[in-house]
């Protein structure tokens, strides 16, 4: 009887080993896909981010064009005043 114990107790054991290991397969499987979706997320934050500063390079850029097509302008605006100034004096 105690044969028959003792190799029922080691198929046991074995069934609970491979119960075991299917539980960790299925652990590191949740968590390779936790990371992945995890990586995935990181990607698309990071090149939201590099879209957002090309953008914000690209407004700093038209706004020196603005800022140049204002003085030109304002100096223009500075010109014609003068001119109509001399031309009330004639």
């Amino acid at each position: 009887a105690g044969y028959g114990q003792c190799k029922m107790a080691a198929g046991g054991a074995a069934d609970a080993q491979a119960r075991f290991g299917h539980s960790v397969k299925g652990l590191l499987t949740e968590k390779v896909t936790s990371c992945g979706t995890d990586v995935i997320a990181l990607t698309k934050q990071v090149l939201k981010g590099s879209r957002s500063a090309e953008l914000l390079g690209q407004a700093a850029r038209n706004m020196v064009m603005q800022e140049d097509a204002i003085l030109h302008s304002e100096d223009s605006l500075r010109k014609m005043a003068i001119i109509t100034t001399h031309l009330q004096y004639q």
